[in-house]
């Protein structure tokens, strides 16, 4: 079974069992549950599901597994003939999710 959810502005397409890393959720640990569900498919041979916008009963629960930050972008910008540079880095905040389940 898969089913393709929405979190942090993005989509992602996911299978029970799968780990995937979002955007920053607020809980530290335990259980997270996608209510922003666009699509599901179950086994092969049966019909798709899919929302306008989203389904309607359908969610897919994960377990939080670690909070993080990715490996360091760094950012430059240079006005040309100005004797002007600009040197920045940003670290983005990621937390892995394990997902356990997909409920219809």
């Amino acid at each position: 079974m898969l089913a393709v959810i929405k979190t942090g502005g993005k989509q992602y397409l996911v299978h029970e069992g799968d780990k995937i890393k979002v955007e920053k959720l607020s809980p530290k640990k335990g259980k997270v549950v996608f209510k922003e569900v666009l699509l599901v498919s179950g086994e092969e041979g049966e019909k798709m599901k899919t929302g306008n916008p989203f389904l309607e009963g359908v969610s897919v629960e994960g377990k939080i597994l670690q909070q993080g930050r990715y490996k360091k972008v760094t950012i430059v910008k240079q006005i040309p003939k100005k004797r002007h540079r600009l040197k920045k880095g940003h670290h983005q905040l990621f937390t892995e999710v394990e997902i356990t389940k997909i409920a219809v």
